[in-house]
């Protein structure tokens, strides 16, 4: 069974109107090619600046995850909107969510960012992620009828664990919508995830923002996706665009029967790894 799935690379600023038309376009234009499921990258709707362009949080009810139903709906695919600032019960925090939609608008599966981005680059930008949100403390596997799909966003890409974990769930396919700093996402995005494909002999569905963003934030890019034995399907190195690749569930299987990590990693016990 191949499976047709679409990556969409933004360059989302403090425009929520212009960056949700844009998405709708590129959605358009990755239905058109063809793709079953489409994959928006982190803070697709709103890229923050300043502090003070801080975002109120949204229920899953709110503007941005109606609008991605609705677009989902229209275009008859599985959609990942890949994050947005949901509202929490704290005051000034928000989680960072990512949200599985159905060919029919439902939503099939939501998944609060557990790893947050707290880091400072050498002689780059400095990020407090914990500042302003709360962690999420679930992983995540939706049970879609094309296959059963595992939700990460971005740091959370660091932290091997939790991609295992997901593939013991039974996820074939994994989300990591992302906005890789440059200098991050030079150095380590394209490694981190091809490693977390092979490692889980899962496909890697990674969109990403690039470009210049308010207040002089800088984003890799490089949207991919990668199948089980890590290669590269599909890539779009820089700029706002969209790149299509069909997802080969039989090969997958045969690369799992061939090397069966999860028998391996049993026989030997966790303690041991």
């Amino acid at each position: 069974m191949n499976i047709a799935c679409g990556v969409i690379q933004m360059n989302s600023g403090r425009d929520r109107e212009e960056n949700l038309r844009r998405a709708g376009e590129l959605i358009g234009r990755a239905a058109g090619g063809g793709a079953e499921i489409i994959a928006l990258p982190e803070n697709f709707a709103f890229m923050r600046g300043s502090d003070k362009d801080r975002p109120a949080g949204e229920d899953l009810e709110g503007a941005i995850i109606s609008w991605a139903r609705e677009t989902a709906r229209r275009e008859g695919v599985y959609l990942l909107a890949g994050s947005f600032p949901e509202r929490s019960a704290i005051p000034g925090k928000v989680y960072n969510t990512s949200v599985l939609l159905g060919p029919e608008g439902e939503i099939i599966a939501a998944y609060r960012k557990i790893h947050l981005f707290d880091g400072s680059i050498p002689g780059g930008e400095i990020h407090r992620e914990s500042a302003r949100v709360l962690p999420g403390r679930e992983a995540v596997v939706a049970e879609a009828k094309p296959a059963w799909m595992g939700l990460t966003i971005c740091y959370d890409l660091r932290f091997g664990a939790l991609y295992r974990r997901l593939a013991d769930l039974g996820a074939l396919i994994i989300f990591s919508p992302a906005a890789f700093t440059e200098q991050t996402g030079e150095a380590h995005w394209e490694v981190l995830i091809r490693a977390r494909a092979i490692e889980n002999q899962v496909f890697m569905i990674a969109p990403a923002q690039q470009g210049n963003h308010p207040d002089g934030r800088r984003t890799y890019g490089h949207s991919m996706i990668v199948d089980p034995w890590g290669t590269v399907l599909a890539l779009i190195p820089e700029g706002v665009d969209v790149a299509v690749a069909s997802l080969d569930l039989k090969k997958q299987a045969k690369i799992r029967k061939a090397m069966p990590f999860r028998e391996h990693r049993a026989r030997i016990g966790e303690n041991l790894i």
